[in-house]
């Protein structure tokens, strides 16, 4: 499958979030500028040193303005594993709130103030289930919550369940079964958290497992995900009745309303958009308890995030774009909750909505955008669209009810993230004290920003050199982003300054089809994937070839998901490269779009395969993979659902029967979105996977530059 910005982040955009995801840093000056030539080569991280990086992420303001609750993981050497610090804005002082005892390996995440700031909430594994923990902040230990429900589905209790019930079988009644917390939100006042959880698995089903009488009927499940509202101070949930699973919950600022966002079950979204928006009132304390919820038809299907006014008067959301575009991108929108009216707030903006969510400011509105190279956020203001002044690339922004102040990520290729705070948006910011993220200071990797013609188009990129390029040309590296419904910021990547030590520099093109540009600029590789794409990377690859020191005998292209297909492409198209590096790919379109998860982001491009075997083909990378020659290295996790592992394998097995060198490698465990995290340095709970990844690189880029 391509990826979208919803659900299925680029390989750009899992290092600066995935997510939407964590993001890497320390804590370190400003963000500086100009080129780093004259850095010693030694001093770049080591393949073992990104084993040894830290990250930052999900700063969240306290209401009183004055404390950042900030999630720190720990190294990929340490486990990877998550907890939450607590910075002093006015002391500049962090302090680390929560640990992990060691059969917990994912720690201590989504933590979240609850009410006026006594308390904090997270999510973590502590038994066999994720539970929701209650943190008071006056001293003393985390107590979790344990709400727990009678299992409204009992597979085991069908007529034709397996193993037949026995005629003497007596039925017992059904008793509370603890829930696992998917997601949580509290209500601003703190009177009620609003828990998403599955449907708990009762003993009858967990002994069906045990008799191995688990035939999967596929689309058929039962179980749904809901959504209750329980009582901080007795953990007692009450059940908001709903049709579908439940994705998303937000709060009124009042604490009296909820939006609440369900999807069809048994993967309705593989045939459409599938998301319905509710509207649940909340009775005043002491009850706290939810009203009768009604559809609100206004909201579409294609609804991801969304944030109430102050007054709770209008609801500002993100769904797809007016403008034909690839699924997944969004427009910023308002729906007025008295006359159900709706107005697009970015349909002319000429960059792209970053899916983040929108942060409603008295009359105004913040989001965040992507604007060519530069992420950054914007003030929507009486209808006009204006940019908000940030020195450098700023991510995750936050603030309190009262936007006495603000925090963010703030990063560029050059510096890792630092958590930035400022009483104002526009006015001065100052960097709070995080602990040290980086093993050792690197050099800083600064990127060229380029900027080249192609039919028609206006293209960039940015182009990183490493100190070789003072004294001669140095082989070039070009890497393609994800997506390709995605796009190269000039973020911080640790994979960056470990390819510069090795006297490579690095391009990284943003071809037709990348966010960042606008709506028609993301839609202009319609139909045409491996095409007018693949000819902006070689014009570009041209353009930085005549402009700067660089030698056109070596060559070099990786990719990963997007990146990786295209990768695909290029190896059936020009022997140009020395070695092409393919990281889980798409390789035929039709035998992907059968297996992927999800498949109505590939129906945009090019339709039903069935009904468009020519298009479908034509854009498959294994229709041009009788004319490889140049060497090919295959990377792979073994349980991703976005590019299955039959992609490469067939990759793999074409240009081994064509007589190309070969090799693939694929990783036991590995998704998507973790195998990119890890060999792009960021931190991950699988050991040794990234540090694979990157010693292969190596080696083969070396082995086809020197042959």
């Amino acid at each position: 499958m391509l990826m979208t910005p919803s659900n299925k982040a680029p390989a750009a955009a899992l290092a600066a979030s995935f997510a939407t995801l964590l993001s890497v840093g320390a804590g370190l000056a400003a963000i500086g500028a100009g080129p780093a030539l004259s850095q010693d080569v030694a001093s770049f991280p080591s393949n073992d040193d990104l084993r040894h990086v830290h990250a930052l992420a999900d700063p969240r303001l306290a209401p009183d303005g004055q404390r950042v609750l900030i999630q720190i993981a720990d190294t990929t050497a340490d486990g990877g594993r998550t907890h939450l610090w607590l910075v002093d804005a006015v002391r500049n002082e962090s302090r680390q709130l929560t640990w992990s005892p060691a059969a917990d390996k994912r720690g201590e995440f989504h933590g979240r103030w609850l009410g006026q700031g006594g308390s904090v909430l997270f999510l973590a594994k502590r038994t066999e289930r994720v539970q929701l923990f209650c943190l008071p902040m006056n001293g003393g230990e985390a107590h979790a919550y344990e709400p727990s429900i009678v299992p409204p589905v009992d597979a085991s209790a069908a007529a034709n369940a397996i193993p037949p019930k026995k005629k003497d079988d007596s039925a017992a009644s059904p008793e509370p079964l603890p829930l696992e917390i998917d997601d949580f939100a509290a209500a601003p006042d703190g009177r009620a958290i609003a828990i998403v959880a599955p449907d708990p698995e009762t003993a009858g089903e967990k002994k069906q497992k045990e008799e191995k009488a688990d035939a999967v009927a596929v689309d058929r499940d039962l179980h749904r995900k809901r959504v209750y509202l329980m009582d901080p101070a007795t953990g007692k949930p009450t059940l908001i009745a709903l049709d579908g699973d439940v994705k998303r919950v937000f709060w009124s600022a009042q604490s009296d309303r909820l939006i609440v966002l369900t999807e069809g079950p048994n993967n309705a979204g593989d045939l459409g958009p599938d998301t319905a928006a509710w509207l649940v009132p909340v009775a005043a304390p002491p009850s706290a308890t939810p009203g009768r919820a009604t559809r609100i038809n206004e909201l579409p299907p294609t609804i991801e995030e969304g944030s109430w006014s102050a007054d709770g008067s209008r609801f500002f959301y993100r769904a797809q774009a007016a403008n034909d575009a690839p699924p997944g991108y969004g427009d910023l929108y308002v729906l007025n909750m008295a006359t159900h009216a709706t107005s697009n707030l970015t349909a002319e903006y000429t960059g792209s909505v970053d899916g983040g969510m929108p942060i409603a400011a008295g009359n105004d509105v913040i989001e965040g955008v992507e604007l060519g190279v530069r992420r950054t956020y914007v003030r929507i203001h009486d209808g006009k669209v204006v940019p908000i002044m940030f020195d450098d690339q700023a991510t995750q922004l936050d603030s309190n009810a009262k936007h006495t102040a603000w925090v963010w990520l703030a990063q560029s290729g050059a510096q890792p993230p630092v958590l930035r705070y400022a009483r104002q948006l526009n006015g001065a910011a100052r960097v709070l004290n995080t602990p040290a993220l980086l093993p050792r200071a690197w050099p800083p990797a600064v990127a060229h920003i380029v900027h080249w013609s192609n039919e028609g188009f206006n293209l960039e990129g940015m182009l990183f050199l490493p100190t070789q390029a003072s004294a001669g040309k140095v082989a070039l590296i070009v890497d393609v982003h994800g997506g390709p419904t995605g796009v190269w910021s000039d973020n911080f990547y640790p994979l960056t300054q470990f390819l510069l030590g090795h006297g490579w520099a690095v391009f990284r093109p943003n071809p037709r089809g990348s966010t960042g540009y606008g709506a028609p600029f993301a839609a202009a590789n319609k139909n045409d994937l491996g095409g007018g794409d693949y000819r902006d990377i070689m014009s570009g690859v041209d353009n930085v070839l005549a402009q700067f020191p660089l030698d056109p005998d070596k060559l070099v292209l990786m990719g990963y998901s997007y990146g990786g297909e295209m990768a695909g492409f290029v190896e059936g198209k020009t022997d140009r490269f020395k070695g092409v590096i393919s990281g889980a790919p798409v390789i035929d379109q039709e035998s992907e779009y059968g297996t992927e998860s999800e498949s109505w982001y590939d129906r945009w491009f090019y339709g039903k395969p069935w009904e468009n075997a020519d298009a479908a083909w034509r854009q498959s990378p294994l229709a041009n993979v009788a004319h490889a020659t140049s060497p090919f290295l295959l990377i792979q996790g073994e349980a991703d659902s976005t590019d299955p592992l039959g992609q490469s394998q067939e990759m793999y097995r074409a240009l081994r029967q064509a007589g190309v060198r070969v090799q693939m490698v694929q990783y036991p465990r590995e998704d998507h979105g973790p195998l990119a995290r890890g060999y792009l340095g960021f931190p991950t709970q699988e050991p040794w996977h990234g540090f694979d990844v990157r010693q292969r690189l190596v080696e083969f880029i070396d082995g086809v530059l020197t042959k």
